[in-house]
């Protein structure tokens, strides 16, 4: 057992170590690099960034419009009994923006985009591709690495502020068709009770997830080995390890702002 313990925690510090100079090397390149002259490659920046926004647009929009509808329904039966239905549209709007957009839609993003990256990754590294660019003098990290941080810092907190909107909808659809609030009202009690501190939350939030999705694929991708069997594992590593580091940095985080505001 403490043979098992001591390996565990040794393995774990290494990777650690491993992903935080791998985050160190991927700013380097999106922040020094252009001034160095050696900029990412914008034709790889933008296919990422369409595969990481644009297409999952719609199964953001689904999962969000749902679990609105559903977070609705549910609050409505504990509030309908305290006759304070109203609030319902308060309550969609504000755990929408400040906790279950950015972390179920971090957590989509994490199965369908994170899995991916890793799973390509692990491919070229396990046949080779990977040393074929060093051959040729072309950095790993500011081409295959660089890229897709860049893309999912910028497209995670954009696909969470469209996911909330959907959410908040799909709470507003149930709303006036089930619980008989008028439409300006449900509105204005919603912008009444959503604040810009409830907003910045969640974005910053989200900040921190799309570092943890992008860094955790890449480097569970770029440390394969074992062929075809390496890159399930990698695979299937990189979207548990995601998931569980979300929802840890989320707790971390909403502690911390708790605190903060106390």
């Amino acid at each position: 057992m403490i043979e098992f313990i001591g390996r565990t925690t040794l393995s774990t510090i290494k990777q650690s170590r491993e992903v935080l100079t791998l985050l160190g090397k991927a700013i380097y390149w999106v922040v020094v690099g252009p001034f160095r002259g050696k900029a990412i490659s914008r034709k790889n920046l933008f296919a990422q960034t369409i595969f990481s926004g644009v297409d999952s647009l719609i199964i953001v929009f689904f999962v969000d419009f749902f679990i609105g509808m559903v977070l609705a329904m549910q609050s409505a039966y504990q509030l309908k009994q305290l006759g304070a239905t109203i609030y319902v549209a308060a309550l969609v709007g504000v755990s929408m923006t400040r906790e279950i957009g950015p972390v179920l839609t971090s957590l989509v993003i994490a199965g369908r985009v994170g899995a991916a990256i890793t799973a390509e990754l692990a491919t070229m590294k396990v046949t080779e591709q990977v040393e074929a660019l060093e051959t040729i003098s072309l950095n790993p990290v500011r081409y295959l690495v660089a890229p897709r941080f860049l893309a999912l810092l910028v497209m995670l907190p954009c696909l969470v502020i469209l996911g909330n909107m959907m959410g908040m909808f799909g709470g507003y659809v149930v709303g006036v068709t089930q619980l008989g609030l008028g439409h300006g009202l449900y509105i204005d009690t919603t912008i009444q009770f959503l604040t810009r501190k409830d907003i910045l939350t969640g974005l910053f939030k989200t900040v921190v997830f799309s570092v943890i999705i992008s860094m955790i694929a890449c480097h569970q991708g770029l440390y394969t080995e074992g062929g075809a069997e390496g890159v399930g594992r990698s695979t299937t590593r990189s979207v548990v390890t995601s998931f569980i580091l979300i929802i840890v940095a989320d707790a971390i985080l909403t502690a911390i702002f708790y605190f903060a505001n106390t």
